[in-house]
């Protein structure tokens, strides 16, 4: 499990653009080849801050960790940026095709399960990395009355580390396109028509700044 067909034009293999991706992108797809067959969730990951190494720090909610049979076989989990429609009427007037830019990062590995103390620290921190951009943070332990309630709900979640032994991720932004037409791209996606994706944009910008500025 975990294929994805690798170009090495495409190829992402910096772990801090990998992290990036994963904090940019912390909504993931959680795969899992069980004794009953495949399996698939879907939960808000971290990066394991604490460590130096690529890892991620999640939870799941009862039963799916005994549905994924977790600790007992390899799991990806799966993280999809930016991505969107690339119309051949944006390259130059020779044929083409039309084509899908896109990045994606699978992290694959046996989860180590939390204990029920670093599960609620865990819980905790993902509460706050989503509330810290609103006006008013609602804190898992802001008042007694949440502290006891997250401890009584946080009794239905699994915490899990991955720290993968494969990582497969990919980024294809145009980066095999001349200059002017990548400018091309980045000009109508910035635009208002059909498919237009102002995430995408900013996310090729990035790509190609940090390729020329390599050059």
């Amino acid at each position: 499990m975990g294929a994805m067909r690798q170009n090495p034009s495409f190829t992402l293999a910096d772990p801090a653009e990998i992290k990036r991706i994963i904090r940019q992108n912390p909504w993931a797809t959680i795969v899992t080849q069980t004794s009953e067959g495949l399996v698939a969730s879907h939960y808000p990951v971290l990066v394991d801050e604490s460590r130096e190494e690529l890892s991620i720090v999640t939870h799941v909610g009862r039963p799916d960790e005994q549905l994924h049979e977790l600790g007992a076989h390899e799991i990806i989990v799966i993280f999809q940026g930016p991505h969107g429609y690339i119309s051949p009427g944006w390259y130059d007037a020779t044929p083409a095709v039309p084509t899908w830019n896109f990045v994606a990062v699978h992290l694959s590995g046996v989860p180590e399960i939390l204990s029920d103390e670093e599960n609620f620290r865990v819980l905790g921190q993902l509460v706050d990395h989503f509330e810290d951009p609103m006006p008013n943070p609602r804190r898992m332990e802001g008042t007694p009355e949440n502290a006891e309630y997250a401890k009584r709900i946080s009794s239905g979640t699994v915490g899990l580390r991955l720290t993968p032994t494969r990582v497969v991720a990919k980024s294809k932004m145009s980066q095999n396109r001349p200059a002017e037409t990548v400018d091309r791209i980045v000009s109508e996606l910035e635009g208002d028509g059909p498919y237009a994706s102002a995430a995408l944009a900013a996310e090729m910008r990035r790509v190609h700044d940090r390729m020329r500025a390599a050059r």
